[in-house]
């Protein structure tokens, strides 16, 4: 009877865990209803991750309906879920393994080996013991699953360990945009540095009057003086402010104070909307909504998507400066809020966040001496490379309306990973394709911010150009009889 006794606090105890337990978990789950959930609601969700998310999608983790629209979704759920954010992105990459592919009747015997119909064959989350770079979760060598007899048609490739496949130079499974073996062969000559190194300029003001969806009503490119500044009482007089303004292409434009703080409201009839104290990427994208597309959906700006609170450095994988943890990541923490100054966003705005080496290397390479130079007047408009030349690249991009203009991609996804993806869309416009290659393929170069040749030699060009060579050989009558030239490896 005593020993009864004593396991009765025991009971109310396991039985007031258990009550806690169940209200904390019912309180997460509540929480996934919420479209803009609160820090503690994100605080709760995190206790149902079933384990880490890789690192393209651990920003929106707690994010869950992102991925989970339903409690217990179905395969195609989630192919769903893949497919809103990524395949408009492999449909304009030329995506060399396309669903169609594995559904073609010619290519059934490969298709019940790896069924890449689905996403999530190789896009595993919550596992990161067998998740590899890039979120794939099969072995490294998955390659050799349909191309184990590649050699037989490419003799160059004997030997080769189906662990290199996806070395820079060689192959990357979704885009082979920059490695196809015609784009080899095209760029496969060129010098270490061009006689006219200089990245694409922003044509936006030159293009502006043709875009349909600009709004050139309210905005007729008309240059603002100091007085024209339309604040009115909701702000007092700020010289500081007003100066930033007026130095802006936003006031060469004719874009008010009231463009941003206070935006036309949805109908036309009610005239503009309420006064905005700190206006957020939703007015940016009135004017600029290509490049806000390519925020969100890059790796500063993908939880504003979610519905999230803002990156922060702390939230971030890669090393970042201490006295930046808590800066909230949106349109104006890299170009100020009046100023709006580009190259300040280009340069500055990165090394006060971001703490690696190749970060840290940066000043002091050729790289930055080339912005600098720029930058005094001392060489060519577009001469310089920043930070935002490699990494928020200026790329053609087509309207809605077939208006081609250039402009800044701010989806770092774009060419970050795999990295040979950068060779076509940044380093063609100053290098040839093969240093390129050689440079993305040396780690320690990369590291080191690119002081100095490389010490790495892909040689993807060599073997385009001599396949491209025997090409015309194996079709003479004398090929039969003649030997065969493989490149040398």
């Amino acid at each position: 009877m005593a020993q009864g006794k004593h396991r009765k606090p025991l009971w109310a105890l396991w039985g007031a865990l258990t009550l806690a337990l169940a209200a904390v978990i019912g309180a997460a789950l509540y929480s996934l209803g919420k479209e803009r959930p609160d820090a503690l609601d994100l605080q709760l969700r995190a206790l149902l991750l079933p384990g880490a998310t890789t690192h393209g999608h651990h920003q929106i983790e707690l994010a869950c309906d992102a991925c989970h629209t339903q409690a217990f979704p179905s395969r195609e759920d989630v192919q769903q879920s893949c497919e809103n954010c990524h395949a408009a992105a492999l449909k304009e990459a030329r995506d060399s393994h396309p669903k169609s592919k594995f559904t073609d009747p010619r290519n059934a015997e490969r298709a019940a080996l790896l069924d890449a119909t689905w996403c999530v064959t190789c896009h595993v989350e919550h596992k990161p013991h067998i998740t590899l770079a890039g979120g794939v979760t099969l072995p490294e060598d998955y390659c050799v699953i349909c191309h184990a007899d590649i050699a037989e048609d490419r003799p160059s490739h004997t030997g080769m360990g189906f662990d290199t496949c996806t070395d820079s130079g060689c192959h990357s499974y979704h885009d082979n945009t920059a490695l196809y073996e015609d784009f080899l062969v095209k760029h496969g000559r060129g010098d270490f540095l061009a006689a006219q190194a200089v990245v694409p300029a922003r044509d936006f003001r030159e293009v502006i009057e043709e875009l349909g969806d600009y709004p050139s009503d309210r905005y007729p490119l008309r240059e603002l003086a100091a007085g024209d500044a339309d604040h009115g009482a909701q702000l007092r007089s700020d010289a500081t402010i007003r100066d930033d303004w007026l130095a802006t292409a936003h006031a060469r434009a004719g874009v008010n104070c009231s463009a941003c703080h206070q935006p036309a409201a949805k109908d036309a009839a009610e005239g503009a909307g309420a006064w905005v104290e700190k206006p957020t990427e939703a007015v940016c994208a009135s004017c600029h909504q290509p490049e806000v597309d390519g925020f969100l959906g890059g790796l500063h700006g993908m939880r504003l998507r979610q519905q999230l609170a803002p990156m922060t450095p702390a939230a971030a994988r890669l090393p970042m400066k201490a006295d930046a943890a808590h800066e909230a990541l949106t349109c104006t923490t890299c170009h100020g809020a009046h100023r709006f100054d580009t190259k300040r966003a280009a340069v500055e705005a990165c090394l006060g966040c971001h703490d690696d080496r190749h970060t840290r290397a940066y000043r002091g390479s050729p790289h930055h001496a080339a912005w600098q130079a720029e930058a005094a007047g001392t060489a060519a408009p577009g001469s310089g490379v920043s930070c935002a030349t490699c990494h928020l690249p200026r790329v053609e991009f087509r309207t809605p309306d077939y208006v081609k203009r250039t402009l800044v991609q701010h989806n770092q996804n774009a060419n970050l990973q795999p990295a040979v993806k950068m060779s076509r869309s940044v380093c063609l416009h100053c290098h040839g394709l093969g240093l390129a290659l050689d440079a993305l393929a040396d780690a320690a170069l990369a590291a080191g911010n690119f002081r100095g040749r490389p010490a790495v030699h892909v040689k993807s060009i060599e073997m385009a150009l001599a396949r491209e060579k025997a090409a015309p050989e194996a079709a003479s009558p004398d090929a039969a009889t003649s030997p065969a030239t493989e490149p040398e490896r």
